[in-house]
């Protein structure tokens, strides 16, 4: 299956490293001008730049908070005199902390509730608009299994993954047949943040006890993605596709 993105332009937020990064890298591949929203300093990684545009398409990294409304407004403003309209819409950012509920305070809460979901209204909120009046338009949220499954310590992450999966159903019901909205659940996958998260060997036994045996690899996520955004996912409507080695059957 050859897909061909030529012609389209993919906004992917949260680009700097990870699923973000090998999204936006999958994306370009498939022949997609890709537009990289981070708030770390990803300007100064010409390396990834230069190798997505030695395939032949535009790459522009773009410097902006997207838990922050102002922040987005400009982003989406520079995405458009720089790169034209936005085709694809990826909200890939996300942050997660391991809390025990008690100690999570209100500064806590609100910082992983609007990195992790209010981003992703604030994102659609601006690229839905020039989607309705193209007629056309993919959004693809990135949520997490754990918006289906909870745990402990992460009441704010699991709270806001959950409602990404329940705000793209609502996207999809009110957006199609023009607009297609879907979403991602990807189980444990080998990132920074995942590293981050691990702290025994416990842990990571946790983790890989799934059928599958290990952990995925951001470039596995991509590739659903990628498939979301192309011309084969054309039914796909408020679907949360779960590539996950088998932690979660739905």
């Amino acid at each position: 299956m050859q897909i061909d993105l030529r012609g389209h332009t993919a906004l992917v937020t949260g680009a700097g490293k990870g699923i973000g990064r090998a999204i936006a890298t999958a994306m370009a591949a498939a022949g997609a001008d890709v537009a990289l929203a981070d708030r770390q300093a990803l300007a100064a990684d010409d390396d990834l730049l230069a190798g997505l545009r030695a395939g032949g398409v535009r790459a522009e990294f773009f410097a902006a908070d997207v838990s922050r409304g102002p922040s987005v407004a400009a982003l989406f403003s520079d995405v458009a005199q720089r790169m034209g309209a936005i085709d694809i819409l990826v909200n890939n950012a996300g942050v997660s902390r391991v809390t025990p509920f008690l100690e999570v305070d209100e500064a806590e809460w609100d910082a992983i509730i609007n990195t992790n979901l209010k981003s992703v209204y604030l994102c659609c909120k601006h690229a839905l608009p020039g989607m309705l009046v193209r007629g056309s338009g993919c959004i693809i949220n990135i949520a997490s299994e754990l918006g289906y499954l909870g745990r402990a310590h992460f009441a704010p992450y699991t709270a806001s993954k959950g409602g990404v999966i329940t705000l793209t159903r609502s996207l999809a019901l009110e957006f199609a047949p023009a607009i297609r909205v879907n979403a991602i659940a990807p189980g444990p996958c080998d990132t920074d943040m995942l590293r981050a998260e691990i702290t025994t060997t416990e842990q990571l036994e946790r983790e890989v006890a799934i059928p599958m045996g290990r952990l995925g690899q951001p470039e596995e996520i991509a590739a659903t993605a990628v498939f979301l955004a192309s011309n084969y996912a054309s039914f796909y409507c408020g679907d949360v596709l779960s590539p996950n080695g088998g932690s979660l059957m739905r």
